[in-house]
């Protein structure tokens, strides 16, 4: 067995980390409308890196437990390899003028795995369970005042306000199907009824190991899915994966950037992801609540300029990611803006300068929980901030009480690693009040127009300039000191293909096709 070498270690342990615990979608997605079966390729073999927490709708994980769950139930709508948004169960999709009204027809003839009837009936019970049931995704859902079936064939979602995230969202975690018969039954978390294109083998699936999938001839849009098989193995350590796809055990999965040459000698097809996450100081306490000097933009800034980021990223992802100054994500969205990352050069004087004009010339101290994923950044965080007179203490947090802790407005500024998102997707979990980037409820009058002017507009290119105007808010307000992108490098054997290029970043079924 190979064993990666003590300088590669740290990009191990990070990928791991980041992938059990990132919490938006981590990898790109998307289908090819034009992939085409290929002999002999009847099963993917896929690896992931963290357990699937539930299988129940309401407590679907964004991560790459997506691999299994988006191959079990339908959603409303898909976000296709190019990250545009396309119809799925729903045929089409049409807002009322004032973008408050969401009406979708359905396809006729879609059936759930036991041959009962989706339906329309079936889509508001599964989005109303969504609505009303406490989990990872209820937030989501925050603007959607009710949903009303008129009849078989169509949905009506009505909003509380207009909501640039939604159709996103219904391409992914809220928009999926479940069968209204069993979705509160005692199988429904391991072995639910699903309206999807595969079905979970129970005889050879082991909960928490191996995740078997069988297709289903009758779903609707079988010529899209080329696998008869889809086998998910849960493999934490990175070697391990690469080994597994030296031994042909698996012909799909995601490896460390160092361990490429012996896949490469084998044949094997490489598709490198730019950036999949974003790894950031989250400065959560803008206004100053509980550590004052967070509510001075210069003391904000002085922060950002802490960090050398060329060198953190080269350190860490030895070639797998660049550095960052922005949230948003680079690929599949009009927010990014690569001048941004100019903004805060690493300038340690620069930065003691901002604190003492600030009124800290000896810096100040603040805590920070120390969670499962930033404990091999801490070191190099900690002396970072030391440089411009800003000392950390860490306060262990367990990974059970994580999302607790860092809604609680005990943390004022925290390390966290975040999967991309859409433009609209980022800017409800980045800056909307109470949202999980800022559990302080940071708001200001012109960040709120410019997300009310994304929410409103119907033309895509109006939402690109403002969610582009958001994202130069943010960096120029240092609500965040973002360090890197984290890329990812997918391996696949012959006869198939990881369609992903980074424009979306869900990490669904469809990522994979046949033949090259």
């Amino acid at each position: 067995m190979s064993t990666p070498s003590p300088s590669v270690r740290p990009r191990s342990r990070l990928l791991a980390a980041f992938a059990a615990t990132a919490l938006l979608a981590t990898a790109a997605c998307g289908g090819s409308d034009s992939s085409s079966k290929s002999a002999g390729t009847q099963e993917l073999a896929l690896a992931i890196q963290g357990t699937p927490p539930s299988l129940e709708i309401t407590q679907l994980n964004g991560g790459q437990s997506a691999y299994i769950w988006s191959a079990l139930y339908d959603t409303l709508l898909y976000t296709d390899n190019q990250g545009r948004i396309q119809p799925n169960a729903a045929e089409s999709h049409t807002y009322s003028e004032d973008r408050r009204t969401l009406t979708l027809k359905l396809r006729k003839g879609m059936t759930f795995s036991s041959g009962a009837p989706v339906d329309a009936a079936a889509v508001k019970a599964s989005l109303e369970r969504i609505l009303r049931t406490p989990g990872p995704n209820q937030s989501a859902m925050a603007a959607v005042e009710a949903v009303e079936a008129p009849d078989a064939g169509t949905v009506v979602i009505e909003l509380e306000r207009p909501d640039g995230a939604l159709l996103g969202n219904l391409s992914f975690l809220n928009g999926v199907i479940a069968d209204p018969a069993t979705m509160t039954g005692p199988a429904a978390a391991a072995d639910p009824v699903g309206s999807g294109p595969y079905t979970l083998d129970k005889g050879a699936t082991v909960t928490g190991s191996t995740y078997v999938l069988k297709k289903r001839e009758d779903y609707w849009n079988a010529a899209a899915y080329p696998f008869e098989t889809v086998k998910v193995r849960v493999m934490a350590d990175r070697s391990a994966v690469t080994n597994a796809l030296q031994a042909g055990e698996l012909n799909a999965g995601s490896v460390d950037f160092t361990q490429l040459q012996p896949l490469k000698a084998k044949g094997m097809q490489i598709t490198s992801v730019e950036a999949t996450a974003v790894a950031s100081l989250v400065l959560a306490d803008r206004g100053g609540e509980t550590a004052g000097p967070l509510g001075d933009l210069r003391v904000r800034k002085a922060i950002n300029m802490a960090f050398d980021r060329a060198k953190l990223a080269e350190t860490f992802l030895r070639g797998s990611g660049r550095p960052t100054a922005q949230v948003f994500s680079p690929k599949g969205g009009g927010a990014h803006d690569p001048q941004l990352d100019e903004t805060y050069p690493h300038d340690i004087a620069a930065a003691k300068k901002l604190l003492a004009e600030a009124g800290h010339p000896d810096g100040f101290s603040v805590t920070m929980p120390s969670l499962a994923i930033t404990k091999m950044f801490e070191p190099t965080i900690a002396q970072s901030l030391a440089d411009i007179g800003v000392k950390v203490n860490w306060t262990p947090v367990p990974p059970q009480q994580q999302a607790a802790a860092l809604s609680s407005k005990k943390y004022p500024m925290y390390f966290m690693i975040d999967g991309l998102a859409g433009d609209a997707a980022s800017t409800v979990v980045f800056f909307t009040p109470r949202n999980q980037r800022n559990p302080f409820a940071s708001t200001d009058p012109e960040l709120a127009k410019l997300i009310d002017e994304a929410n409103k507009a119907a033309d895509p290119a109006a939402a690109a300039e403002a969610y582009r105007k958001v994202n130069k808010f943010a960096v120029d307000n240092a609500w965040f000191a973002p360090v890197f992108y984290i890329g990812s490098t997918w391996v696949t054997a012959e006869g198939v293909r990881y369609l992903g290029d980074g424009s979306s970043t869900y990490s669904q079924i469809r990522a994979f096709g046949t033949g090259g």
